[in-house]
């Protein structure tokens, strides 16, 4: 059967629904492990959180937060833009109910991971500081992520949650690889969702050669697997969201003049919370040249060193 192409492509505001801009959850048809959020807030706007068997990671993107719950009140700092570095997140467990709120000047964008569960855990904050960073692969390969819901950062129960910075002309989710198997030691089912967002790369902005109306974008491909069809082939801007219920994934590519940040959302059915990939065996040489090439330099962006950040436990073999 040929797939239909883009068909789990959506671009920003298609999945607009109940005064969030995008919602991913089970009313996509064929779609069941995973969420995921994304609201534009001014200061003082709010959004529900309601309680039901479904645990979450709120994710700020640009502005500060705060969220109320368990008669609480916790503050997300958050950042200038997801560009600045790792921001502070708060996990959620499952039958937890919560309001967020913009706080402060400016409109901010904030987005909320989610995975169904029944199985609590408690509410955890992780503070900017906190937040593993890692650079990962080398030469044009190169990219920067941020581990705060994987499970060497988080207990969740079935979330995995990372987002990757990748800059101004290389490649990261390659070689392309799949979560579609359950092969205990090797392979785990995951669904997984690409939250996109794009700008001016940090050089050019520096250099002060940006014009005030630009373009920014980058690429993202999927293919199949024996698990299935899928053909993603699309420019990726801020805002879009491509799905991944199974298939090959990879490249996402930032254009030489934008960098490029997707936000990664993955669970799955099988009973090991784990993250185990397979690559495409035609591709899986190129981790071979990562040991022949110095890591681009111009990363990490706003943090620290990465021989300082890098976790523990996070192996290259991992797809990100």
């Amino acid at each position: 059967m040929t797939p239909t192409p883009n068909e789990w492509f959506h671009a920003r505001g298609a999945l607009a629904r109940d005064g969030w801009e995008s919602v991913v959850d089970g009313s996509i048809d064929g779609w069941s492990h995973t969420g995921l959020r994304v609201a534009v807030l001014d200061d003082g706007a709010e959004a529900a959180l309601p309680a039901g068997e479904v645990e979450r990671i709120v994710v700020p993107l640009s502005g500060s937060f705060e969220v109320e719950h368990e008669g609480v009140v916790t503050r997300l700092h958050g950042r200038s833009g997801v560009f600045a570095g790792p921001t502070d997140v708060l996990f959620l467990g499952s039958g937890t109910a919560g309001v967020l709120r913009g706080r402060g000047p400016g409109r901010g964008r904030v987005a909320v991971a989610e995975a169904p569960t029944s199985v609590v855990k408690p509410t955890v904050y992780l503070s900017a500081d906190e937040v593993p960073v890692e650079v990962r692969g080398a030469g044009r390969d190169t990219r920067q992520v941020h581990n705060f819901g994987t499970p060497q950062a988080l207990d969740a129960a079935a979330l995995i949650v990372c987002e990757v910075i990748t800059p101004g002309g290389n490649w990261s989710s390659h070689p392309a690889h799949k979560h579609d198997e359950h092969v205990p030691g090797h392979e785990a089912r995951l669904e997984e969702i690409y939250y996109f967002e794009a700008a001016p790369a940090r050089r050019f902005v520096e250099a002060g050669v940006v014009p005030e109306r630009t373009d920014a974008f980058g690429g993202f491909v999927t293919y199949s697997s024996g698990a299935g069809e899928i053909d993603t082939k699309a420019l990726v801007r801020t805002g879009d969201i491509a799905l991944v219920p199974y298939g090959y994934h990879g490249p996402a590519t930032a254009a030489p003049e934008y960098d490029l940040y997707y936000l990664n959302v993955m669970a799955g059915p099988d009973p090991e919370r784990v993250w185990l990939i397979s690559d495409d065996p035609d591709q899986a040489w190129l981790r071979d040249t990562w040991p022949l090439q110095e890591p681009d330099p111009r990363l990490p962006y706003g943090a620290g060193s990465p021989s300082e950040s890098a976790p523990q436990g996070i192996d290259a073999s991992e797809g990100a």
